[in-house]
């Protein structure tokens, strides 16, 4: 988008939201995660159960919601804000991104893959035994 006081060339954020959802298991947090395939973006990388772009006149938290029904099957999450990241690819004007994640550990419905043509698996990994490769901007906050 350009300025039209300064003429500058402005970047467009593209906001996501990402829900992890989690459970106590025998050793411990766990959280489940998809195996990623046939997005054209991180394909075989472990990654939040639920996540998608924020569209226009929607909260992140109602699109962490929308994404959580859409992509897993589960609805009336209790979410619970946990970060915001930053991310930027520097002179990459399509590339500027922010990041909600939120986190639930009560839902309805038993979660399943939606999209078998964007997720090839639905799994729980304990928090201090993640999966590799993990999506690396995700990982951060997993960790």
């Amino acid at each position: 988008m350009t300025d039209p006081a300064t003429g500058k060339v402005r970047f467009a954020v593209v906001p996501a939201s990402y829900v992890l959802l989690l459970r106590e298991g025998p050793g411990g947090t766990e959280v489940l995660l998809q195996l990623r395939r046939g997005t054209g973006y991180m394909d075989e990388h472990w990654a939040s159960a639920a996540a998608g772009h924020v569209e226009r006149g929607e909260t992140a938290e109602d699109a962490a919601r929308r994404e959580a029904l859409e992509e897993i099957a589960v609805a009336d999450l209790h979410l619970t804000f946990a970060t915001a990241m930053q991310r930027t690819a520097r002179d990459l004007p399509i590339d500027e991104r922010v990041d909600f994640f939120f986190t639930a550990r009560s839902w309805t419905g038993e979660p399943r893959i939606v999209e078998p043509t964007k997720c090839a698996d639905l799994r729980w990994f304990p928090l201090d035994a993640l999966p590799d490769p993990v999506v690396p901007h995700e990982r951060i906050v997993l960790e």
